[in-house]
């Protein structure tokens, strides 16, 4: 059996411009090799720079890949449709505060990707609202609210829950918790772990603070420069890290319970 997802050889540069006239290639990531199967965590980690948000979302198709191939259940993303795509993958991005539009109520933010994407009736549509909801532990109240009603917290549950509204095989998490204090992450890991066990949703959660991801992934890769340095099971990267860049995260992502 295929695994969930494979990423073979994907390549991600950008031009940028040099000189008066002229440009130069930058590359973001690759070569990079990867798989995913049903119900496991994948954290992504590196410093800034490293090509961690660029790399998930050429994954999830927001940005184009220069070179390689991405397969779900071993199929090639070029033979899916848009439909499909959205079906399978969903992103949770970095900033709720800016990605949830400040003009829509919680009911139509969460209602257009299920109009977009499926055939369901308006009372069908509905229900998989509610009880998409009720899995990130929010009210049928909430749906009348606008974002900048909603606390921090609040506003995070409607981004996992928009990206949950579909029931997709993997969740594209983009570094959602550096806003959060320490307190509020803990909650929304133990939320992503709740919906993982529920659903048997995969994730590739991309992080700095490794202790962090300890916590709930099973496989970590880390990323330097754009390159995978090191890769292997969560608690053998931590316990055990084999390269200076590992090394260096983990000895500078200490954690702080004071905040």
């Amino acid at each position: 059996m295929p695994s969930l997802l494979k990423v073979n050889n994907l390549c991600k540069s950008f031009k940028q411009p040099f000189g008066f006239f002229g440009s130069k290639e930058k590359v973001a990531f690759g070569p990079v090799s990867f798989t995913l199967e049903k119900g496991e965590t994948l954290a992504v980690v590196g410093e800034s720079g490293s090509g961690k948000s660029a790399l998930v979302r050429t994954i999830a198709g927001v940005l184009k890949a220069n070179a390689g191939d991405i397969y779900i259940s071993g199929n090639s993303i070029r033979t899916l449709s848009s439909q499909q795509r959205c079906v399978s993958v969903r992103m949770i991005f970095q900033d709720p505060s800016s990605s949830l539009n400040p003009k829509m109520t919680i009911g139509k933010i969460l209602n257009a990707p299920i109009e977009l994407n499926t055939n369901l009736d308006a009372k069908q549509r509905h229900q998989q609202i509610l009880d998409t909801l009720k899995l990130v532990g929010l009210l049928p109240d909430y749906l009348a609210f606008y974002p900048n009603m909603l606390s921090s917290m609040q506003k995070h549950q409607v981004a996992i829950a928009r990206a949950m509204i579909l029931n997709p095989d993997i969740i594209l998490v983009d570094e959602i918790l550096t806003t959060l204090d320490i307190s509020l992450r803990f909650k929304i890991v133990n939320l992503l772990l709740k919906i993982q066990k529920t659903n048997g949703t995969s994730y590739i959660f991309v992080a700095h603070n490794m202790h962090l991801v300890k916590h709930m992934s099973d496989q970590i890769m880390v990323l330097h420069q754009g390159k995978i340095v090191e890769k292997g099971a969560a608690e053998e990267i931590c316990d055990n890290p084999q390269h200076e860049q590992t090394k260096y995260l983990l000895l500078t992502h200490q954690p702080d319970y004071r905040k």
